[in-house]
């Protein structure tokens, strides 16, 4: 969401700056919210990364699977009780740092300049300015798919507000010296349109392909140990996964032109939203493309 679209509404530059200032960040301004974004994310990332959440996970795998070892251990089975109650303190203790570590995270995105800048997300969207992209990590939701589900920290939500009226129109004839012409969004190309069309199907080539060929070589091996001729008729499986692995190396040059376009499409409408202009929304497979690339 660009400075200038926010600005091109009154009431939503109000209500920003409103916001920005209990937080003290001008979300207005582009710079300073480019680095806003980029500072927050790395320090998102860190949170992810701090010792407390990897100590947690190997606790809790070494409570988890030190039950087994019982069977494997003479030792281990002579002090039941002691391991059995060191497989649960492991647990618990595991369990405690991956919450601890997973709450600091939340306290983190929930908190500080990232919740005012959903807040005049929000706004924004209350006003009937469309956000185009929402990046993953800016939510709380997992990367990849569109990145999927509500997230920890959602966009908020406010009850739709009334478009502004318009101002009476100027007697003069002439234009006035601050009015500035709208900017032009670009149109969806048809390649982009099918590109979301395609972006999910395929992908199972290779695997029936694999399977065609092991099919073809059980009942080649079928035949040679039962002395059956009709065993040898699987060979016919093997030209057909010869096909089907062409069909999907066809399938995937041209998912990749398309995704190039869609890309140039994307990029297009990121220029156009910079300049002050309202893009619409990017479909679930663009965003997830756009995901991808960040």
């Amino acid at each position: 969401m660009s400075g200038a679209t926010l600005r091109a509404d009154a009431r939503v530059r109000e209500a920003a700056r409103g916001i920005g200032a209990r937080y003290g960040v001008d979300y207005t301004d582009d710079a300073a919210v480019t680095a806003l974004l980029a500072e927050r994310r790395k320090s998102l990332e860190t949170e992810q990364r701090r010792p407390a959440a990897y100590l947690g996970l190997l606790t809790l795998m070494a409570g988890m699977f030190l039950p087994f070892g019982i069977s494997l251990s003479p030792a281990l089975d002579a002090h039941l009780f002691a391991v059995l109650g060191a497989a649960g303190s492991l647990t618990v203790l595991g369990a405690a740092l991956l919450v601890h570590a997973r709450a600091q995270w939340k306290h983190a995105l929930r908190n500080g300049p990232l919740a005012g800048y959903r807040e005049v997300l929000g706004v924004a969207r209350a006003h009937g300015i469309p956000l185009a992209h929402i990046p993953p990590w800016l939510e709380g939701r997992t990367t990849g798919g569109g990145g999927g589900g509500k997230g920890a920290a959602p966009i908020p939500t406010y009850p739709p507000v009334e478009p502004a009226p318009e101002a009476p129109a100027e007697t003069e004839t002439a234009p006035s010296p601050s009015a500035t012409a709208p900017v032009a969004v670009p149109p969806k190309p048809w390649a982009v349109s099918y590109y979301e069309r395609v972006a999910d199907a395929g992908g199972w080539h290779d695997e029936v392909g694999w399977l065609l060929v092991l099919a073809g070589g059980g009942g080649v091996t079928w035949a040679a140990t039962v002395g059956t001729g009709v065993g040898y008729a699987a060979l016919l499986l093997v030209p057909v996964a010869i096909w089907v692995w062409l069909a999907g190396r066809r399938q995937g040059r041209e998912k990749e032109e398309l995704r190039e376009q869609a890309l140039k499409y994307v990029e297009e409408l990121e220029a156009a939203q910079a300049a002050g202009g309202r893009v619409p929304e990017l479909s679930p497979q663009l965003r997830a493309l756009l995901d991808d690339q960040q």
